[in-house]
């Protein structure tokens, strides 16, 4: 029997650079509490907010390689195959031609990106097609954001602790340190057998 479509869709959209637990942390945390059917990590093609960056392929395959273990997460490459730089608003839509108006659909971000939504390209009608989770960590203050006509309604989820970044594990990984326990096993695997991260550790986080 074919999968039944997701009647609640999370959609975790991020540069995973690379994926790490705090991630999987995120989304197992946000699925339990909205009572999401699946969680889909979308890794971006080309991140328009970010300058540096592994490859798409890399990217995408930590994620496919590190989100086996929960049977509610699937990793997309809507973003990865579509050209030009990466808009939240033009995946969301895609997502809803592709599920149909019967899903409700819930998009993942990091508290600080919610905060810089009047940035956010088509934001005016997102709210068309999703609702926003914003994960905050504890004692963040998320404040009061405006609502606009058309804005998507903002829902802030604090999740428990974690001292875990991309930019700390490519940094350890360049200067030879270990990433066990920061990372899914296959993803550390992927990235010795790859060598990634071993010429440089960009400050930009992921």
């Amino acid at each position: 029997m074919p999968d039944q479509p997701p009647r609640r869709l999370g959609v975790l959209g991020g540069t995973f650079d690379p994926l790490h637990v705090a991630h999987l942390a995120a989304a197992t945390q946000v699925a339990d509490a909205f009572r999401l059917d699946r969680v889909l990590f979308v890794p971006t093609g080309q991140p328009w907010q970010k300058s540096h960056y592994s490859s798409a392929e890399d990217r995408f395959l930590m994620t496919s390689l590190g989100t086996t273990g929960d049977p509610r997460f699937a990793c997309s490459r809507i973003e990865i195959d579509r050209r030009g730089p990466t808009y939240t608003l033009d995946t969301m839509r895609m997502l809803r031609g592709f599920h149909g108006a019967d899903t409700e659909m819930f998009f993942i971000a990091g508290a600080d990106a919610v905060l810089q939504l009047d940035t956010w390209k088509g934001i005016e009608v997102l709210g068309e097609y999703c609702e926003i989770i914003a994960v905050t960590r504890p004692g963040f203050e998320m404040g009061e954001i405006e609502e606009r006509p058309g804005w998507p309604r903002v829902r802030a989820f604090e999740m428990e602790p974690m001292d875990v970044s991309a930019t700390d594990i490519r940094r350890r990984v360049h200067e030879r340190d270990s990433v066990e326990g920061l990372v899914p096993a296959p993803v550390m695997d992927y990235i010795e057998q790859r060598g990634l991260y071993l010429q440089g550790a960009e400050s930009v986080d992921a």
